[in-house]
């Protein structure tokens, strides 16, 4: 880092200490008030927002309810900063008061197989928080991160991440990392809910619409046999609520071009059933509809 950017880091370390000290409840409040005033004049992202919710409940829900979805979106999105300052506070004990753990047998399963276990998830609720809950259960995973463009604040929330134990892979050139993980019977997180451009995307439904998805949790797969156990984390009143699905069981056919757009399709619908019962708590500013089709 630079001089300049040093200094940040250390003010925003700080101020960060300082949000830690105050009840968790006063700085949701913050976030939600934050949020709020950023859909009043974020007009780019709101607009996209309305739009992406039109396009998938414009047949059920009116222009009012929609809105008031999109500003809630908002309203989550501001808060997980915020929410971030109870990692280093979280402790075992908070597991079952402040965080409800759900469905943990079924990752416990995953881990008997010994071959790694690949955690699918997306960005609904605040699923920052559920690197520190998976340490704390002593499942420290490898997380798969693009880094973010500005080095102070990429460097503090990777020491968040991993603030109870795992490790941060960058997302470029990411494979050879990955397969290591796995080999040595680490969990390793993938989000797959973003628009993934040129090689990299397959062509599924989601929503009733062509999206382009990562085809990379879907190739690991198939060809390490390790499992994919789904797990989230969302806000559930003043408490959170994480749990684990499941194992999804692969479709092999011995195709491999179809089977892997198949389980990549199979993986997107249980994104999309989550979101579909936490439509508030989804990304939904981002473009994931970009294109019809893989181009950057």
């Amino acid at each position: 880092m630079t001089g300049i950017q040093k200094i940040v880091y250390w003010l925003s370390a700080i101020f960060f200490r300082f949000l830690a000290l105050l009840p968790l409840r006063w700085l949701r409040s913050v976030g939600r008030l934050i949020g709020r005033l950023f859909f009043l004049i974020d007009k780019r992202h709101r607009n996209i927002t309305i739009e992406n919710l039109t396009h998938v409940f414009g047949r059920e829900k009116n222009s009012a309810v929609i809105r008031n979805i999109a500003c809630k979106v908002f309203e989550n999105l501001m808060q997980i900063p915020f929410e971030m300052t109870l990692i280093p506070k979280l402790q075992r004990k908070d597991l079952g008061s402040i965080i409800k753990v759900e469905g943990l047998h079924h990752l416990q399963a995953a881990c008997q197989k010994k071959r790694g276990v690949l955690c699918l998830s997306a960005h609904v609720g605040n699923w920052e928080l559920i690197p520190a809950v998976l340490s704390l259960l002593e499942y420290p995973p490898a997380m798969i991160v693009r880094p973010l463009d500005f080095k102070p604040l990429d460097i503090l929330v990777s020491k968040l991440r991993t603030w109870h134990g795992g490790s941060i892979i960058p997302k470029q050139s990411s494979m050879r990392k990955v397969l290591k993980s796995l080999k040595q019977g680490k969990l390793v997180g993938i989000l797959l809910d973003q628009h993934a451009g040129g090689r990299d995307g397959k062509i599924v439904d989601y929503f009733g619409r062509p999206a382009c998805t990562n085809k990379g949790l879907a190739l690991l797969a198939l060809k390490t046999e390790a499992p994919i156990v789904p797990m989230f984390l969302v806000r559930n009143d003043a408490h959170y609520k994480m749990w684990c699905a499941p194992e999804v069981f692969l479709i092999r056919t011995g195709d491999k071009t179809r089977d892997v757009e198949a389980n990549t399709q199979l993986c997107t619908k249980i994104i999309e059933s989550v979101v579909r019962q936490y439509p508030d708590q989804w990304l939904w500013v981002h473009r994931r509809w970009k294109t019809g089709t893989c181009q950057p």
